[in-house]
This record gives structure tokens, C-alpha cells and sequence, in this order.
């Protein structure tokens, strides 16, 4: 039991440290392209508007921590996890109290 309970932990700290580098190694430059041609066709002309500083990083990283719950996740056909990280990096690193905060859509 106790040599399972070690297992489970351990593939626990694995699977956290693979999704950590996942959004550790986006591209954010990759990420504004990505919002550019994927987000913006909607957000800001059918959907609310929105660009990196309409949030905190701390609200970005609530965002992407369920995607699902994303209310436009459902139109996003195409659009990978590896894209989705590039999103993250670009929204996050560009947010309204990021060192340099986006300051154009």
C-alpha cells in the first residue's frame, strides 16, 4: 500500500513537471501569430473584446488551467495544445501587470 501511495505521488510530480514545461517552452512571438489568426476573427468584432492586458497573468493562468470552461473553446477546431501553450505564453507574458504589458491589440 505505502510503495503504491510512493508510485501515485511520484507519477503525480512527473505529469506536473511535463505540463510545466509544456507552457515553460512556448513561444510567445509564435503565440500573438496564433491570437492574431485564430482569436481575434471574434474577439473584438463578434465576442467581447479582449487582448493580453484585459487580464492579470494570475487570471491567464485561471483561464488556460481549464480550458474547457473556456466559452469559445468549443469553435477552437484546429488550434493544438502546443498552440493553445503558444496563446497562454503570449496572453500571460503581454497581461496588463506583466513587466510589458501589451499596449496595442
Amino acid at each position: 500500500m505505502k510503495r503504491r501511495s510512493i508510485t501515485i505521488i511520484a507519477a503525480l510530480i512527473l505529469a506536473l513537471a511535463v505540463a510545466s514545461l509544456a507552457f515553460a517552452e512556448a513561444n510567445a512571438r509564435k503565440g500573438k501569430f496564433l491570437y492574431r489568426s485564430k482569436c481575434r476573427t471574434c474577439h473584438g468584432a463578434a465576442a467581447s473584446d479582449l487582448s493580453p492586458n484585459s487580464k492579470t497573468q494570475a487570471d491567464w493562468k485561471k483561464t488556460f488551467a481549464k480550458v474547457e470552461s473556456i466559452k469559445c473553446y468549443k469553435d477552437w477546431k484546429g488550434v493544438s495544445a502546443e498552440d493553445r501553450a503558444d496563446i497562454f505564453a503570449y496572453l500571460h507574458d503581454y497581461a496588463k501587470d506583466s513587466p510589458s504589458p501589451a499596449k496595442c491589440n
